[in-house]
């Protein structure tokens, strides 16, 4: 066949690229893929697109968005990939360009378009404890920086603070911002100690004997940054079950009323309260605790079926719609002190006086830290349980920055004060949670605490470690923040040693954080030392952020 010979083929159509407007950012906003916290969250978002528009604006520049709300849904995000693929078809590549954020997003909703962009991007949240804009923007970030896409980010409380409003100059002039990184230094070879040995044969110890993650169901809450692909596992000693939620829900089908009303008994008799009610919507009842305690079982029972030594649930989405929360579940396997399953025949109590290290919303990052964490922690004789946090909200206190570090409902009863006597079971927020559950609510336990975030970053695996304290505040102020925020998830008050708010933001690459407690602050020290020398000795490069005393 020749050149010139006809044909009938149907060649797509060649759009005309849109041209980027003279000193014009472009705005958009990523959403929930829930339309009932899109709805609720729509008034805090057009507040902080006001305050961006303000910020631009006053600089000479206009500010256009991408697309316009949706008058019949009530709302203008994002709220689907399919969306923001198609959203980004208008968007000139080479405009500078705005993802304000003022709750929680799912990433993946722009991450197409985003990584398509060619003009310079800032992503930009408001520092208030209503909605989760913080932790939105930091997932955002963090699913960035895996993706290799080069990013600025700004925050603001009101949008008067000179910080922001000259970080927005700089952006439009330069199309970057510059943030202060000085608390960040990568791992010194460290010394000969006790410490550093432990580490290392630890390491040793996971790449020859290998480890097990079971994953119900990758990609929660279009968490990408939340993915770690088993080439980067792989070599750490780390592989994959990859397990269906649907055999979760089967697996409970199986579990009888006796065997998940034991548990409940076990855990009032243990000191814990819930707050029950009668109306499934909008109350926490029997019915929705009996299904978390036969989650419960069934977690625990197909963790022992696979071999595992460490368990994620998604949870979101699907699980949602079909029964309870998994949060009860999830802070019940991270404790030593539990209560009992047995192996399906009853002869054997599964991990019996141990605690299954869990990864909340399967974030692959916390996994692999919460493995870690288990390990070093139980060889130096402490309580391995450990706590993924988001990074809620945070405001200053009698002198110091307290961050609230707060969850939907999962920290182990070993983080709060009397253990389970210091637990109070509330029921989940029907705007993200309709079938319900119980929370593990409370406030975490002061003392000192070791911090950390694994994460990829050009291509590779790497591990942010610090020291801090859990803070006791005042009944009243504690109130004041939980009721701010999500008043029926357990929080804790955190001061980080030498990292500062803005340092802290502008690093951190995920939504979430780990915490673990140390006995004392020296106790904590050490085993900070051996846990680095464990991610080092597997290949992991550890950052250490703030004032760290290296043991």
């Amino acid at each position: 066949m020749t050149d010139s010979a006809p044909t009938t083929y149907r060649f797509p159509p060649q759009a005309p690229s849109p041209e980027a407007p003279e000193q014009t950012v472009i705005l958009i906003p990523s959403g929930d893929l829930r339309e009932s916290a899109n709805t609720a969250s729509w008034s805090a978002q057009q507040e902080l697109e006001r305050l961006v528009t303000d910020a631009v604006e006053s600089t000479g520049w206009s500010v256009q968005r991408g697309f316009e709300p949706d008058q019949e849904r009530g709302h203008g995000f994002i709220r689907s990939q399919r969306m923001g693929i198609d959203v980004f078809r208008d968007i000139p590549r080479d405009a500078p360009l705005i993802v304000a954020t003022a709750n929680w997003q799912y990433s993946h909703h722009v991450l197409a378009g985003l990584r398509t962009h060619r003009g310079p991007i800032l992503t930009v949240a408001n520092f208030a404890p209503e909605w989760p804009g913080l932790v939105g923007l930091l997932n955002l970030n963090g699913s960035l920086t895996k993706m290799g896409r080069e990013y600025s980010t700004l925050w603001t409380v009101d949008g008067t603070d000179g910080w922001f409003r000259d970080g927005i100059r700089e952006w439009l002039s330069t199309g970057s911002v510059t943030q202060d990184a000085s608390h960040v230094r990568d791992l010194p070879a460290l010394e000969d100690s006790e410490e550093k040995r432990l580490g290392e044969a630890l390491g040793d110890q996971l790449l020859t004997d290998k480890a097990i993650i079971g994953v119900f169901d990758e990609g929660c809450m279009g968490m990408y940054n939340a993915i770690i692909d088993d080439e980067l596992l792989n070599p750490i000693g780390v592989y994959k079950e990859r397990l269906s939620q649907s055999a979760l829900v089967a697996e409970m089908s199986t579990v009888s009323d006796e065997e998940a009303d034991a548990v409940g008994r076990w855990l009032e008799d243990a000191g814990m309260t819930f707050r029950l009610g009668e109306d499934e919507a909008t109350e926490l009842t029997p019915k929705q605790l009996r299904a978390q305690y036969k989650m419960y079982i069934a977690a625990m029972r197909i963790s022992d079926d696979f071999g595992l030594d460490a368990v994620g649930i998604q949870y979101q989405q699907g699980l949602k719609d079909t029964c309870p929360a998994s949060d009860l579940v999830e802070g019940l396997l991270n404790n030593e002190y539990r209560p009992p399953v047995t192996s399906r025949d009853g002869s054997r109590v599964l991990w019996d006086g141990q605690a299954l290290p869990n990864f909340n919303e399967v974030d692959e990052g916390v996994a692999v830290d919460a493995l870690v964490t288990n390990r070093v922690w139980t060889a130096m004789g402490m309580d391995p349980a450990t706590t993924l946090h988001d990074v809620r909200w945070g405001e200053e206190f009698d002198g110091a920055y307290v961050w609230v570090y707060e969850i939907s409902g999962s920290v182990p009863a070993s983080h709060l004060p009397g253990g389970y006597k210091g637990a109070e079971g509330w029921r989940q927020d029907p705007v993200f949670f309709p079938a319900g559950g119980s929370t593990i609510n409370g406030v975490s336990k002061p003392g000192e605490i070791v911090w950390s975030r694994v994460y990829i970053q050009d291509g590779a695996l790497h591990a942010d470690v610090g020291r801090g304290s859990v803070v006791e505040l005042p009944d009243e102020e504690t109130q004041r923040r939980k009721e701010a925020t999500n008043p029926e998830w357990p929080v804790a008050n955190v001061v980080l040693h030498g990292v500062d708010r803005n340092q802290f933001m502008a690093r951190h690459k995920a939504n979430h954080v780990q915490i673990v407690y140390g006995d004392d602050a020296d106790a904590a020290d050490r085993a900070l030392t051996a846990k680095a020398a464990l991610f080092s000795r597997i290949g992991v490069t550890v950052h250490v952020c703030g004032d760290v005393r290296i043991a």
